[in-house]
Parts: structure tokens; sequence; C-alpha cells
């Protein structure tokens, strides 16, 4: 949350469907072990010294780096990678039970900027630094300095290195605006987009509205929700870390959103995450989609059924300037790793502005995974090939504020999310909820009764420590 996020996240990201620029085969793949460029087994572990287990989620640019790893990554340095990828929910679970235990099975995880501050604390994850200023072509500098800040540890060792970035904005079918008649505005209120989603609804052969995740999970339902919840006045805890989850602002954020989903959202909303989102919007089957920035660079790629065709623009408001999260997909190596020079060198290769290059060669500079490097947004091929979401991107991320989200001070940084352990498993048991409620199967006042139940016990343990 997202990253989106994935980015989430700020956040469970893969290609749509074949001909997304070559990424929809590889999408097939990826809830598979080892269905990358090494040398196949996945499941981490074991081999000689010249392999290094890799687990990450199964995002669209991550699919693209597992195609290309084998011809550019292992020809140079002689270091088979074996993929371990899975969705989302899968992969941030089995990562916390390794990194928890030190199991040293896997070299290098995908984790976020939301693991990083316990991960380094509790001496799960190896300090680059001494990586880092061995590496003169790595460019610690061009990182974007939100990022290099999220993924450094309360000691100021940098503990985990970028793939991409995100915020999260609002995507629309520009063409489908016109028809209809429509003007997006470059700032959008949440009401004036339930007015648009009602309006769209059938605008199109089997279209709907509007997309929004509904699927459990912290990092899926509730990391564009808990942005809804900020900018509506609301959130999990206040300053002194009171549960806030049932407070009028909350249940109005939800209600809002449970309803806009109900109304005009896709089909099979309950379980809907970023990738059936994304699907949706690929194939034509709904008009808006508010989630992670990073959903660009497929929507836009090489072959994209509707590339051309979307609009970007802010994330909606209610009463905050600005409501976007942010969220980065990054790269951390296991304290208990005994291949660390290798995993670095992966590490450096996956993170570097030369890797953004192979992937704007390859696969297409709409495709790079962004949002982390300064050289990025000053390349021209990629203003050129990013020409409809870079600047929004761009914009997103700068406006993002972990410390200051909503309309009154937190207790922990953190826009869609709180940056504490514990929020991982308070936000999912709460989603189960917001999931039913959006089903129909309860209510969203009786989700968050219970949620707020679950809150302060959280709430409780925070005030004692």
């Amino acid at each position: 949350m997202i990253g989106r996020h994935s980015e989430a996240r700020g956040v469970s990201r893969r290609a749509a469907m074949a001909g997304l620029g070559g990424l929809g085969g590889a999408a097939l793949l990826s809830s598979c072990s080892g269905a990358g460029g090494g040398a196949g087994g996945g499941g981490g572990g074991g081999g000689d010294d010249k392999s290094i287990s890799v687990i990450m989620v199964n995002n669209p640019q991550m699919i693209d780096l597992q195609k290309l790893t084998a011809d550019n990554f292992t020809k140079d340095t002689g270091i088979t990678v074996n993929y371990t990828v899975l969705p989302e929910n899968d992969v941030r679970d089995k990562i916390s039970q390794e990194f928890s235990s030190q199991a040293g099975q896997y070299d290098v995880a995908s984790i976020s900027n939301y693991e990083v501050p316990f991960y380094s604390k509790n001496s799960w994850l190896a300090p680059l630094d001494d990586f880092i200023s061995g590496d003169s072509g790595f460019n610690q500098d061009d990182i974007l300095a939100p990022l290099a800040t999220a993924l450094s540890g309360a000691d100021g060792k940098v503990y985990a290195e970028p793939f991409y970035g995100e915020s999260s904005f609002l995507m629309y079918r520009k063409d489908i605006f016109e028809a209809k008649g429509l003007q997006m505005p470059d700032k959008p209120t949440w009401q004036e987009v339930a007015d648009f989603a009602a309006q769209l609804d059938g605008a199109a052969p089997n279209m709907k509205g509007m997309a929004l995740r509904g699927q459990p999970g912290w990092g899926q339902v509730f990391a564009p929700l808990t942005t809804v919840v900020n900018t509506f006045g609301g959130t999990w805890f206040d300053a002194d870390w009171n549960a806030k989850v049932n407070a009028p602002e909350f249940v109005e954020a939800t209600k809002f959103y449970v309803d806009l989903v109900r109304a005009h959202g896709e089909p099979g909303a309950p379980q809907a995450g970023f990738t059936e989102c994304l699907n949706g919007m690929t194939q034509s089957q709904v008009a808006m989609w508010y989630d992670a920035t990073s959903a660009a660079g497929s929507l836009d790629a090489t072959g994209s059924p509707v590339a051309g065709k979307i609009g970007y623009v802010a994330a909606p408001v209610n009463k905050t300037e600005n409501s976007g999260w942010l969220y980065s997909w990054a790269w951390g190596i296991q304290k208990a790793s005994k291949k660390q020079e290798n995993a670095w060198k992966f590490v450096s290769w996956a993170s570097s502005q030369k890797y953004e290059e192979l992937v704007g060669s390859k696969v297409g500079w709409a495709s790079v995974p962004a949002g982390k490097r300064n050289s990025t947004y000053e390349n021209p091929e990629y203003q050129k090939s990013a020409a409809p979401f870079y600047k929004a991107t761009q914009d997103a991320i700068n406006a993002a504020d972990p410390s200051n989200p909503g309309v009154q001070k937190r207790p922990a940084p953190g826009i869609q999310f709180v940056a504490i352990p514990e929020f991982a498993n308070l936000g999912t048991q709460v989603s189960q909820g917001v999931s039913s409620a959006i089903a129909g199967q309860t209510t969203v006042e009786k989700a968050l009764d219970d949620g707020q139940a679950l809150a302060e016990k959280v709430g409780a343990e925070q005030k004692k420590s």
C-alpha cells in the first residue's frame, strides 16, 4: 500500500492478461514457486554458492524482473536466482514467518516501508550501508529522499532498497467520459467520483462505474479504504492510542466506500484485490479505478487494450487537501542469509538505474519500476513513454505525508497503515467484516464495532510501551 500499497502498496499486483507487453503469460505462472529466471525449483534454501533464493510478490513489474533475470543478471554474474512468487497476502505471511524465525531459507525478500522499522529493530534484516559504500555504481543519492528515509531504521542505517515507489490516484477512461459528456477535475472529491460512477454504469457493454478493492487484508481493502477514512476525518487511533474504529468519521467513510462499491463496483467485489481490479480496468469492465500509481505502467503498456485511453488525476478527497498513500516494495536481505554478498549483487541490480534502462529497452519504458529514482523522472525516454502518467505519479508521491495524513495528530507514521507490527493482524481482522459488509452479509456498524474491540486491545498495549 501500497504500497499500492501495491504500493502498497501500497500492493497484489500482476499483469492483467496476455498481451500486456508480454506480461500476461508470466502472470499465469506467478502463483507458483520457482517459476522464475533461475534454475527453477523455488522454495528457497539450499543451492550452491552461486545461487540465491528470492521470495517476492506477484506484481507485474516483478514478473518482468523474473523473466529478465537469466539472460541478464545470471549471465553477467553467474549467480542463479531461485524465485518463489506468491500473491500479496500469502507472501506477507510467508516472509513474516521466515524472517521472524531467521530460518535462512530465503536470502532476499520483497518487503515494504511498513515492515522495515520493526524488522530492522528486531535484527531480522542485514544493514546495507557497507554494501552501498562499496558499490560505486549503485548511486544511493539518486534514491528519492522520502523512500530512502522510509527504508532506513531508527539507527539511521539503510535496511532495504526500493524496487519501486508508489502513491495512489484515480484512473478513468477518458473516451468514456467524453462520450458521456463528463469532465474529470484534476482534484476530484469523493462525492464527485460517486456521482460519476452512477452515470457511468452501462456506459459500455457490461461496464460498471467504479472499481475498488474489497478483498480482505490490511494491504488489500484497507489500503484504499484507510485513505478514504483519513480524508473523511477518521483515524485508527488518536495521538494517545485511543481506538477510533467505530467513531462517526470512520463509520461514515466506510459506509461511503461500501455503498459505492456495492452500487457501482466491479463484479465479485468482496474478493477483488489489486489484480482483479486491474483485470477489470484492462478489460473495459469498469470506467474508473482508485488504486496504486504503479498500475499505470500496466494499463499503458505496449499491447494493452486500453493504452492511451486512461486519464490520471489526484486521489479523491473530502476534508483534506491530499489523500494518496506512500508505499514502496523494496528488497531486504535476511540477517541469517549466508550469501549476503551475492544477495546484495541481486538487490543492487534490481534497484539500479541500469535495470530500469533494461526494462525500458526490453519491455517498454511505461513498464519501468519507477517512483524510486530522481534520474527516472529526468529521463526523456521515460517521460515520453510514460507521458500519460509520470507527472501525476510524481505529484502524488511528493504530496504524500505519512506523518500527517488526516485531520488529527497520529501516534505512529503511516497513511494507509499504522506503522506498528500489530497493525497487520488488526487490519486484516477488521477487513473481514468490511468485506462481509460489501457482500451484504453484515452491516458496516457491526463490522466496525467488532473492529473497535480489537483496536482497543492494541491501543491498550501501545499505551503500556
